[in-house]
């Protein structure tokens, strides 16, 4: 707790005036000019209170001593018991720019659009709960100058002969990037960083604990050699797109890219050593059952990153409103010979048996969280993270197909009615139009069993963390 040097209340960082604030005495004071005699004893460490939820483990840090009336990672509502520790502290930090308010509009605007959206997410008080938290990010700075060695080649043909002329190409290269920026907590899904981002670093200032007076913050738990290649694969291609298209490069194709390693050397690339930073997000969680839902709006732009699943009384309601028109429009201009509509409702039944396939792909790689890397550091620190930040196993286990294999067999049976049929080659009409009323009602139920899947697709399973302090931790 910061306080006022007048009454002696609370200051808290106000986003508005982005100087910390006297609640009742509103007195304004900057945020570098305040600070505990404890955070200066030691420049490198500060004081802060840890909320752990009792039910998750999820953690999350306070300069100020209140208490937390909910989980932001499970959304359990409950008192989140605290100690107090001693955090390694952060280079720089973006602070937050939107207000609760200006966050609380830009997700209802959003919201306006989800028409088949649970209510409760439109609902007040659950707008109310957003939370504002400083998600940690490592950040690195890539600087590339000096004389550069490219190989080059230029194929062209001439009558019957094809040419190839090998260039060495060199020049000066004088280029630097900054904060190139990679979520540092395993805690908060990478999926979810990637959809609020950009961030405009130039709004990055040097940081003071005090910036985090009213709010809470995340901790670093992830290495940072986890994305140093990234960053320098991002910097070397950046740098390699902009030379060829030189005039005096067009039409040449390099030949020195074997490797990551002879890239950096030919490019001079140099990786900073990368800064831990903190950037703003405003951070909601709607739990239902065993599954949790995340809405996240970047603290500094605005931009709003939520899931939504389905209600779907809602979706039945609005598809039947719809298909009724469209029915009778049909029935008034066209007319379905029975053998194109049961070849229809064929078509139809495989296209939602190959949806209801993805969809347990998709469901299985998101409750494994195989893209989140920084989440799969954490249960496997001693493992090489080499992969893209988006690969991952193709195979799914039968284990996970056998436990939704009810949903699509609804369009199977369709299918195997449908290609009955056509074996048989009945004479009767009523055999192709009855077999296509029984392949749309397997039909529709794979398809309610795809809503229903696709609200766990929009949710995420509860976290369960293991905190054992992480690499940064003093």
């Amino acid at each position: 707790m910061y306080k006022c040097p007048n009454c002696g209340g609370n200051l808290k960082f106000d986003i508005a005036t982005q100087q910390l604030k006297c609640d009742y005495c509103l007195t304004q004071k900057d945020p570098y000019e305040v600070t505990k005699e404890k955070d200066a004893e030691e420049n490198t460490l500060f004081d802060v209170t840890v909320f752990t939820c009792p039910q998750c483990g999820g953690e999350i840090i306070s300069t100020d001593t209140s208490v937390a009336e909910f989980c932001s990672f499970c959304g359990a509502s409950t008192i989140l018991g605290s100690r107090i520790s001693r955090e390694k502290r952060p280079s720089y930090i973006i602070p937050f720019q939107q207000t609760k308010e200006a966050c609380k509009q830009a997700y209802i605007t959003k919201m306006r659009r989800a028409l088949f959206a649970p209510s409760e997410l439109k609902h007040q008080k659950y707008i109310d709960g957003f939370r504002g938290i400083y998600i940690p990010y490592w950040t690195y700075t890539i600087s590339q100058k000096g004389t550069i060695h490219i190989n080059g080649s230029k194929s062209y043909r001439r009558g019957n002969y094809l040419y190839t002329d090998q260039y060495d190409l060199s020049g000066e290269l004088d280029a630097c990037y900054y904060d190139l920026s990679y979520d540092a907590s395993s805690s908060f899904s990478d999926n979810i960083s990637e959809k609020i981002a950009p961030y405009d670093v130039k709004g990055t200032k040097r940081f003071t604990p005090s910036f985090l007076s009213g709010f809470y913050a995340d901790t670093a738990d992830v290495d940072s050699c986890l994305y140093q290649n990234d960053a320098i694969k991002l910097a070397n291609s950046t740098s390699l797109n902009a030379i060829m298209r030189e005039n005096a490069f067009k039409g040449i194709t390099v030949t020195s890219k074997k490797n990551d390693f002879s890239l950096s050397s030919s490019l001079n690339t140099i990786c900073n050593p990368p800064e831990r930073t903190l950037y703003p997000v405003w951070f909601m969680s709607y739990r239902k059952g065993d599954r949790v839902a995340y809405a996240t709006v970047n603290g500094q732009t605005g931009k709003v990153a939520a899931d939504i699943p389905i209600d779907i009384r809602k979706y039945l309601l609005g598809s039947g409103l719809l298909a009724l028109p469209i029915f009778l429009l049909l029935n008034l201009f066209f007319t379905f010979k029975p053998t194109a509509t049961l070849v229809f409702s064929l078509l139809l039944a495989a296209f939602t048996f190959l949806v209801y396939l993805l969809e347990i792909k998709q469901i299985y790689h998101r409750d494994m969280r195989t893209d989140d890397r920084g989440y799969q550091f954490r249960q496997s620190p001693n493992e090489p993270q080499s992969k893209s930040r988006n690969t991952a196993p193709e195979s799914i286990p039968s284990t996970e197909l056998l436990k939704y294999g009810i949903g699509f067999s609804g369009s199977l049976a369709a299918i195997m009615i449908a290609i009955l049929i056509f074996v048989i080659n009945p004479v009767s009409d009523l055999w192709y139009y009855g077999g296509a009323i029984a392949a749309f009602a397997g039909i529709l139920v794979t398809v309610m069993a795809i809503i229903q899947k696709y609200n766990i697709l929009a949710t995420r399973k509860l976290p369960q963390f293991e905190r054992k302090g992480g690499d940064d931790r003093a």
